[in-house]
């Protein structure tokens, strides 16, 4: 682990991935500790096969207990981990593509996973997306009232 970054919304961070999406992981991982950010890797730690229910689950229930306040997913698409994660009460876990549905993800829908698609969004573009989602706030208001219903 690093040290907190000063001017980030959260302060600890968990990843995890499974075989897919373990290279883009790694490199945002980099990209976490590079700017000081206290990261948590949840696995796996190569690249052999696993189930992505396995690592989504451990990342979400990590979350729900509070012991890192958001976490980002990486698999094929995103769409696996984003399903699995969502059955655990209290995850809003995003499958974002681009600038604004990650900036949506945080303001309208206080999404406290960002799960992304190692291969359908380039590595630029997923370093980009994380940023955007670790220092986009939630905007409250008539947004709360209908996270409220989930």
């Amino acid at each position: 682990m690093s040290n907190i970054k000063l001017n980030t919304l959260f302060k600890t961070v968990c990843i995890a991935s499974d075989h897919a999406g373990y290279k883009l992981k790694e490199a945002i991982k980099d990209h976490l500790i590079n700017k000081n950010i206290s990261t948590f890797d949840m696995g796996p730690y190569n690249d052999q096969s696993v189930d992505y229910p396995d690592y989504a689950k451990k990342l979400g229930n990590r979350i729900k207990l509070k012991k890192s306040d958001v976490g980002i997913l990486v698999c094929g698409s995103g769409t696996g981990m984003a399903i699995t994660a969502n059955k655990i009460k209290s995850i809003r876990a995003a499958v974002c593509y681009n600038l604004k549905s990650t900036r949506l993800s945080r303001q309208h829908n206080n999404a406290n996973i960002l799960a992304l698609g190692s291969r359908l969004t380039k590595k630029k573009l997923s370093l980009q997306l994380v940023d955007v989602f670790l220092n986009t706030k939630f905007e409250g208001g008539r947004h709360l009232k209908r996270i409220r219903k989930i």
